[in-house]
């Protein structure tokens, strides 16, 4: 069984995010990137699935520039077998990168792909719904639990009434909730090791995509300063306050 990893270069979830004075987006000069961390737990979710095996490759593939590299050679040291890097400088949308990712589907022909279920800077929730669409596969998103056997895979959904398991026959797509796993550190032999295993660089306009973006951002804003909170001396002044200053009551 083959496994496709897509995986997005993203700022460290570590990282205090600074928006440029101008508000045209969030300033990355001098700003550590990692990979997004639900991309982070699809890798280690299909790493398992090669130890116990029940797969016998895992691709992992990423669109961006050559510094998307980085995040690649992270997860080839964390036990994926080979990279693939759809090379554009564009700023492109979920449903661009769906389609890029659609076409790479469509030449490694995995049994399984596994992505996050969103990355930490758009946010968006979009790309693997897009991306089974496209492919006309199955899907399993919000994934805490995955189980392959007998050629389909069982996944156990986070939803808002609770858990719902669904199954899925392979190939199929599957997206990573927090609580599926917890990843592992990349030691610095296979950091090491990494360096040598393949990485496929492609340009991003031989795959026939449109790659101009249908969404512009307009604005970018940093949240609002909390105030402090105060102490109040009675229900009756709290009540005054949540009335007339919050008016989060009538």
């Amino acid at each position: 069984m083959k496994i496709l990893v897509p995986v997005k270069r993203a700022i460290d979830y570590n990282v205090k995010v600074r928006v440029k004075p101008d508000c045209t987006g969030v300033d990355l000069a001098n700003t550590k990137m990692a990979i997004n961390p639900f991309c982070e737990i699809a890798v280690e979710e299909a790493v398992r699935l090669k130890e116990k095996g029940q797969a016998t490759e895992v691709v992992v593939v990423s669109v961006g520039d050559k510094a998307c590299q980085e995040q690649i050679r992270t997860a080839l040291a964390l036990g994926a077998d080979r990279g693939i890097q759809i090379e554009t400088s564009a700023s492109l949308d979920s449903l661009q990168i769906a389609k890029l990712l659609s076409k790479v589907v469509e030449q490694e022909t995995p049994d399984l792909v596994i992505l996050g279920k969103q990355s930490i800077d758009s946010d968006n929730n979009q790309t693997g719904q897009m991306l089974a669409a496209l492919c006309d596969l199955p899907q399993g998103t919000f994934a805490s639990e995955v189980v392959v056997e007998d050629g389909k895979a069982k996944v156990t959904r986070e939803v808002d009434g609770g858990l719902q398991t669904v199954c899925l026959s392979l190939p199929a797509i599957v997206t990573t909730d927090l609580r599926l796993n917890e990843p592992r550190y990349a030691s610095l032999p296979n950091i090491m090791k990494a360096k040598r295993k393949p990485l496929d660089v492609k340009a991003a306009e031989d795959f026939g995509v449109a790659l101009s973006s249908n969404v512009e951002v307009i604005k970018v804003t940093p949240p609002a300063q909390r105030e402090g909170g105060i102490k109040v001396d009675s229900v009756a002044q709290l009540v005054d306050k949540l009335k007339n200053e919050a008016k989060v009551i009538s």
